[in-house]
């Protein structure tokens, strides 16, 4: 599976099947492109969903689903590697033991053999189905890891729902173009203002060219006022702003950000580029959609 060019085509009839749909959805979201192939629509025209370099996972608690079996010629055809899950207890036993039809036939068998099923009847797939689950998930998370799987790949995979939003990038809350508030060293107190409350996030950024030099925010002119009375008017942003603030990488995720601010106790971050271009601001309140507050 590691090695495959392709896809893992993962198949399985019945509660397997549902199995099948789980474990191909898990190795998806884990780095390994994976899609869940009904064995009967394969068999009406779905078949031509597999093609050579695509790995095939074929779920079966006992290696004689009719359906699945039907499917043997073409993959053989194909030449395309097959991994089957069956109930044939393989792990020490001898090899001239009588394998099910779907187990001979795989390049490798895997073992989900069970005592027996929790049904109090002993029929309803239950246990079997749990240990097809467990290994599904095994096999999902080791290669994962085999492959470098990362948190940042990770959310690139998950951008909808409660669990993307934990692990959004700053550079999709920023505020950028004209709702990014910016004024010039040499723009006067009554326009750095004027800015200030036209986008209503409390605090500018300070650019030369697309450089950030520093920030003017409401906490700054407060104490200006309290230092220096209406005087403050007469000066530019460059003489009031403050120097080297606070900065963050776009790709950095909202986690960070808010850990910055709380650490700094300030609400809002300039996001930079690694050369000091201004790309954008993120604010305290942008956070709140992500549910990490």
């Amino acid at each position: 599976m590691f090695g495959c060019a392709g896809r893992v085509v993962v198949t399985g009839m019945g509660k397997s099947g549902l199995i099948a749909r789980k474990i191909a959805a898990t190795l998806s979201s884990t780095g390994t492109p994976a899609l869940y192939l009904h064995p009967v629509e394969a068999l009406h025209g779905d078949l031509g969903m597999v093609v050579r370099g695509d790995v095939v996972l074929a779920l079966s608690a006992s290696g004689e689903t009719e359906e699945i079996l039907q499917l043997l010629a073409t993959i053989k055809r194909l030449r395309v590697p097959l991994i089957a899950m069956t109930g044939d207890e393989i792990c020490g036993v001898p090899v001239t033991k009588t394998l099910s039809t779907l187990a001979s036939a795989a390049d490798v068998a895997l073992d989900c053999s069970i005592a027996q099923e929790a049904c109090a009847l002993g029929l309803a797939p239950t246990a079997s189905t749990t240990t097809m689950l467990a290994l599904g998930d095994a096999l999902a998370v080791t290669l994962s890891e085999r492959r470098g799987f990362k948190e940042e790949d990770f959310a690139n995979l998950h951008p909808g729902g409660k669990l993307g939003k934990r692990l959004a990038r700053v550079e999709s809350l920023m505020h950028t173009g004209d709702a990014l508030p910016r004024v010039t060293p040499h723009t006067k107190m009554p326009d750095v203002i004027y800015e200030m409350s036209r986008k209503k996030l409390g605090v500018t950024a300070v650019v030369e060219g697309e450089k950030l030099v520093g920030i003017v925010s409401d906490g700054d002119l407060r104490r200006l006022l309290e230092k220096r009375g209406k005087d403050v008017m007469d000066l530019t942003a460059g003489e009031a702003m403050t120097r080297d603030p606070k900065t963050i990488s776009g790709d950095e995720f909202a986690a960070t950000a808010l850990a910055l601010m709380e650490e700094k106790k300030i609400t809002s971050l300039m996001v930079v580029t690694g050369s000091g271009r201004l790309e954008g601001i993120v604010h305290l309140h942008d956070l709140w959609s992500t549910e990490l507050m």
